[in-house]
């Protein structure tokens, strides 16, 4: 799996791309500091094989070498927050 980051000036997004198909974790960034998590993309063809679980995985891992904390408004992002309390640190709120 290959996990990529775009950056725009007021947000953007982590792709993963797996056998040809494009799965994504969308942000808007507040400032310096602080990113909210508003979407995850997940296409049928990559259910259920851990591809939104890795995307999040890199985003609180990226949130934490960069200093910055996560608002996670997308349910399934604050769903894996709920489930991974050692994302304690990286995230706001």
């Amino acid at each position: 799996m290959d996990i990529t980051h775009q950056e725009l000036k007021s947000g953007g997004r982590y792709v993963a791309t797996v056998d040809g198909h494009e799965a994504e974790i969308t942000y808007s960034r507040t400032s310096p500091a602080l990113i909210i998590v508003d979407h995850t993309g997940v296409p049928d063809e990559l259910r259920g094989k851990g591809v939104g679980q890795a995307l999040a995985v890199h985003v609180v891992e990226d949130a934490r070498r960069g200093g910055w904390k996560i608002l996670p408004l997308c349910p399934f992002f604050r769903a894996q927050v709920e489930r991974h309390p050692d994302w304690r640190d990286a995230i706001s709120g």
